[in-house]
Parts: C-alpha cells; structure tokens; sequence
C-alpha cells in the first residue's frame, strides 16, 4: 500500500504541485469532447447567453471556463494579436506563467499565454470579465491575511452582495468593442437571494454578453436556473490523462503514489493535488494499515490517529473523505468481485477480499452507511472528532469479526 512517495525524505516537497489557478492555466486535459461543443456553437453564430459546466470538483470546469472567457474576449482569435498592443503587467504584477506540462491541444480555443487577452484575464485586469466567487466576510481580514501571504478566509456561499451590480456590468458597453463576460464560480454556492439576482440576468440577458456558471452539485440549483443555460456536462479525468498530469506537477512521487492518487481521486486533478499537498498518501497508510489488522486492529494505534485527526483540520478531512471511499470501493469489490480501478496495489486488494469474504454485502453497506452519517453529523454539530474516528474503526473492526 503506498504511503507518502515523494523521492526525498524532505516533506518541503508539500508545496512543490505547482498547482495552476484556472484563470492562468493553458492546458486543458481531457475535456475536449465540451471544447469541441463550444466551438461548434461558436463557429455556427449560435454561442448560447449562458452556459451552465457541471461535472465533479478538480476536473477541469474553471479552467474551461476562462478557456472560454478568453477565447469570446478576443473573438475568436487565439493566435497573439499584432495590432492590439500588449498593456503588460497590471499595477501589482501578473502571476507566474504556468509550468511546462503536456502539451494542450491545438486550434480549439487554446490560447497562447503570450496573447495580450490571456495576460490580462490571467492578471484579472480586463475590462470585459467579471468574475463572481465566495467573498470574504471580513475584508480588513481578508487584506491582512493578504499581505501576510495567506489565502484569506472566504463566506460559505455566495451572497448577493457578490452579485448586486451583475446586470450594470452586463449592460455596460463592452470596454473593447466585444463582448462581456462573467464566470460564476460556483453557481451551485449561490444563496437564495443571489440565485435570484443571477435569474434576473438570465431572464433578459443584455446582447453580445455570455454568463458561464459553474456547478459541482447542479442538483443545488434551483431549476429555473438551469433551465435559462446550454448544459455542458463534464466527465471525470480517465486514469491514462491523471497519470500524465500527475506526472507535469508533481514529479517528484513515486509511481505507486501516483497510482495510489489515481485511485483515490476518482478521476480529479485537483483533488489527487489537494490529497498529495495534504499529507493524504500518508494519512491513507495509516488508515490501511490499521484495517489491514481488522479484526484486531492495534488500540494503541487507533487512538494515535484518532488524536491526529482531532487536532488537524486538515487530517480530520481526509479522514472524513478517504475512509467512506474506501468503503464503497470494498462493497464493489464484494458485490462485483472485480478490481477498483487504479489505486489499489495487491496487498490492499488483498485485504478488500479478505473483508468482503469476512461480512455478507449488507453487512459492508450497513457500515458505510453508518461512518456516512456519523461523520457528516460529527461536522453538522461539532461532535468529537476523536471519538468519531473511533466509533467508525470499531465498525470496520466488528465487521470484519462477524464471519
């Protein structure tokens, strides 16, 4: 079972993913089947007033979405612009370029980061593009955690605060004789009142302007919603693509942790970079360890975890996260008798079969079902987390006992 997998013993590797933020990233991978229906619209004088990317978190919509944003910014044109001059850098400086990768793909609505519209969208300086997204609660907080060079605390959803003056932006003239744009990030964190503030864009959308709303969970929505958007549903990275990705930002792991990645993210970039970053091969080990000794799993070991994730916000996500995983992959192991895809060396789809052989089906179900809702209901009411994590081992544990 892999565990860590960086090539150095040093941890400062942490850091080094080099994660692209989405408003500055060339490449985008496997998503070109949703590429390709943009362009078709856009070739075909049909390009919809509001596009609406669904699909699972770190697979690639953002990025799709100022894809877009840049590609309607500049008309259509994605060689650099010879007339146009390049303004340079905005007044607090562009972001760095984004690594060297696999190559993105050519025509379609890739963008060189050298075109003066992508350094302008990637510096958030154009006229033209309103980006909508979780603010901050605290703005003094907000600059201070800033200027200490840390990512500031953002609300849960997005208020109508956030959204109050779309319409205005939206009727405005464009800036440079194009088009408007604005990238809602993600439609689905909308509260009520501002769901309805974007519905009234929707309902009458000014011309030559184009809305593109994101949503993890379109389900969220409230129908009138989705109903006023051209869907573009976006499907999880296959494993072949995961693999070149991880290998572009993080080079620095082991293949059986990039494997292990693969697995775990279910075909999502940001996600197998959030668990690497995380500290998420590492905790994952554990956890294996300890079910791999289940029925009799090491007290003493059990309550070491128990008290990691009960001390670090980061851990006890992971935790929450990686352990229902596991137990659904378990159920299709006993249900299907196949392999999970990716993921899974033979030691760990060893110990899957053993438990699956261990417990009827329902009985695996019946504790999925169980470590769900107990650590959904820890996070709802702020429950112990310790005790949590016990309480959800022991099931594992007593699961495996019951022949």
């Amino acid at each position: 079972m892999a565990k860590g997998g960086t090539t150095s013993s040093d941890s400062s590797t942490e850091g080094s993913d080099a994660a692209v933020p989405p408003r500055a990233n060339a490449l985008l991978a496997g998503q070109a089947e949703a590429e390709a229906e943009v362009l078709r619209a856009w070739e075909g004088g049909r390009l919809s007033h509001a596009w609406l990317l669904t699909g699972p978190r770190g697979i690639g919509k953002a990025t799709l979405a100022f894809r877009m944003a840049r590609f309607i910014l500049a008309g259509g044109a994605v060689e650099p612009a010879q007339t146009a001059p390049d303004p340079g850098p905005s007044l607090f400086g562009d972001p760095p370029a984004p690594p060297a990768g696999p190559s993105a793909p050519s025509g379609g609505l890739a963008m060189t980061p050298e075109h003066p519209v992508f350094r302008r969208v990637r510096a958030g300086s154009h006229a033209d593009l309103r980006v909508i997204e979780r603010g901050s609660s605290d703005e003094k907080q907000a600059q201070r955690d800033l200027d200490a060079g840390r990512e500031p605390r953002r609300r849960d959803e997005i208020v109508v605060g956030d959204v109050r003056d779309l319409g205005a932006f939206l009727s405005l003239t464009p800036a440079e004789g194009g088009w408007r744009v604005v990238v809602i990030d993600a439609a689905d964190e909308m509260n009520r009142n501002a769901a309805n503030a974007v519905l009234k864009v929707l309902e009458e959308p000014p011309p030559r302007s184009v809305l593109v709303l994101l949503a993890h969970t379109p389900a969220r929505l409230p129908a009138t919603i989705p109903s006023r958007c051209r869907r573009l549903a976006l499907r999880p990275l296959p494993p072949p693509v995961m693999r070149e990705l991880l290998a572009t930002y993080r080079p620095d792991l082991e293949e059986s942790a990039r494997a292990t990645l693969i697995g775990l993210a279910q075909g999502s970039i940001g996600r197998a970079l959030d668990l690497a970053r995380k500290g998420g091969l590492d905790l994952y080990g554990d956890v294996m360890a300890l079910v791999a000794q289940a029925p009799r799993m090491d007290v003493a070991k059990c309550h070491a975890l128990g008290d990691r994730v009960a001390k670090d916000d980061a851990a006890w996500h992971l935790f929450r996260d990686l352990v229902p995983g596991w137990l659904a992959r378990l159920g299709r192991v006993g249900a299907l008798g196949d392999r999970p895809a990716g993921g899974v060396d033979e030691g760990e789809h060893a110990v899957m079969q053993r438990l699956s052989r261990a417990g009827a089906l329902d009985r695996w179900v019946t504790v999925w079902e169980k470590t769900n809702h107990l650590l959904g209901r820890t996070d709802a009411v702020n429950l112990d987390r310790k005790q949590a994590a016990l309480a959800v081992l022991l099931l594992i544990d007593r699961a495996a006992a019951r022949s």
